[in-house]
């Protein structure tokens, strides 16, 4: 008797133990589901038994987790999903009733498109459909850092509503010195009708210069957006807000002034129109030559006091001082060069170049070429030896398309976004457009 005792206090010991593993296993697979559901990664639904997955069922990964504070902005929201395949994705917050992002080709991860905005909630909501056929859901809620520095766009041309011409570059300028140059490359979007390729260049640690590869298709609107919110240009700094400007490309106005010939010939939206004598740049110096090559047309205005302080002559008993108030002048360079009214050279005009640089026109035909002119209009000069500088004025055209591209951070041309996808929304922002 005493020996089936022993026995039976042996198996009820193995029994015991037997009891205990399967207690454990039970216990560390709720446990790793409740760390996933702490980080936003929820196991899938419909398990088969308390602590076993179902083999096939989609399971779900959201960052930031659920709960997370101070989160980089930069960083964006990124969906993962394993054994399955993603269904719909909606990020949102107070401002936002949906963040734009993308889906990968094969349906399982999901970003966003753009950086988040700073000191501001989200909550994340994914579902995804597993291999087995059933559906999995996900969440998260988080809070992005505030940034204790900003950046800011503080001034784009064109201006808001302008019409410009065909050859207008976008002229971006921040309120401090951006380090991280590409990232703020990548977060600026122009759209227009077509698509067209174009490239961004760095004059300056705080501008930058949108060109189009070509000239821009006349008679379209075109938005700039700056998705700067929660960029982190530099160190410590952060975007605090996008920043939308919408224009229009007018009519394609294009301008070629022959110096050698003395005639200016315009050409409107692909006829010529006007053919006349002009006064180039009398020469003997370069600061009396007319720049060669493509201008832009940066600005007009009437009148326009002209001196010769520029060359360093302000007394006016030196032979070379002048001070002329000038009519219809448009201004095609920083250099101080115009196509303005000058009544007093209409004798030279077709005939002899006269002026000290600028293109000398009667005033009748200046008064036309004024009331037609956009900031951006394109007027080509030829005949002389003094080129134009690419950074004289709205000289970009004056460089080559490759060089021009190894300006950027990114070193690539960028495709403007078609107008008509409306695929993605800017978020609130300074400038944003009206409704259309």
């Amino acid at each position: 008797m005493r020996e089936l005792g022993l026995a039976g206090k042996i198996v009820a010991l193995v029994g015991t133990a037997l009891l205990l593993t399967a207690s454990s296993t039970v216990v560390d697979s709720r446990a790793s589901h409740d760390a996933e559901a702490e980080a936003g990664t929820p196991g899938p639904t419909g398990s088969a038994a308390p602590g076993r997955v179902d083999a096939g069922a989609a399971r779900l990964a959201i960052t930031p987790r659920d709960g997370a504070a101070d989160v980089r902005p930069d960083l964006g929201v990124v969906v993962n999903v394993a054994d399955g395949t993603l269904g719909d994705v909606v990020v949102s917050s107070s401002k936002e009733s949906s963040v734009p992002g993308a889906l990968s080709p094969d349906r399982t991860s999901w970003r966003t498109r753009w950086t988040l905005t700073p000191g501001r909630s989200y909550v994340v909501r994914a579902t995804a459909t597993g291999r087995n056929g059933g559906t999995a859901t996900a969440s998260s809620t988080f809070t992005t850092l505030r940034a204790s520095q900003t950046i800011a766009v503080s001034d784009v041309t064109p201006s808001p509503d302008e019409a410009v011409g065909i050859g207008m570059p976008i002229v971006v300028n921040f309120d401090r010195e951006v380090r991280n140059k590409d990232r703020v490359e990548r977060a600026l979007e122009v759209r227009t009708a077509r698509p067209v390729q174009g490239a961004w260049r760095w004059l300056t640690d705080q501008q930058l210069i949108f060109r189009t590869r070509t000239y821009w298709r006349p008679r379209q609107q075109v938005t700039f957006i700056a998705h700067l919110a929660g960029v982190r240009a530099a160190k410590d700094v952060y975007g605090a807000q996008d920043h939308t400007v919408r224009f229009r490309i007018g009519d394609s106005n294009v301008s070629r002034v022959d110096v050698k010939n003395h005639r200016m010939t315009v050409t409107r939206n692909g006829k010529r129109v006007r053919s006349v004598g002009i006064s180039a740049g009398r020469g003997g110096s370069w600061m009396f030559t007319t720049t060669n090559g493509v201008h832009a047309v940066m600005r007009k205005a009437s009148p326009v006091v002209m001196t010769s302080e520029w060359m360093g002559v302000t007394d006016p008993a030196d032979p070379r001082y002048y001070k002329l108030t000038v009519y219809e002048a448009v201004q095609i360079s920083s250099s101080g060069e115009y196509v303005h009214s000058a009544p007093w050279s209409v004798w030279a005009q077709g005939s002899v170049n006269v002026s000290h640089g600028c293109v000398n026109a009667s005033p009748e035909f200046a008064r036309w070429f004024y009331d037609i002119s956009q900031s951006g209009d394109v007027v080509t000069v030829t005949g002389t030896d003094r080129e134009l500088a690419w950074d004289n004025g709205y000289g970009f055209w004056q460089m080559p398309w490759n060089q021009w591209l190894r300006g950027g951070a990114l070193g690539r041309p960028v495709t403007t976004t078609p107008t008509q996808t409306r695929s993605i929304a800017p978020r609130s922002a300074s400038h944003r457009p009206p409704p259309s």
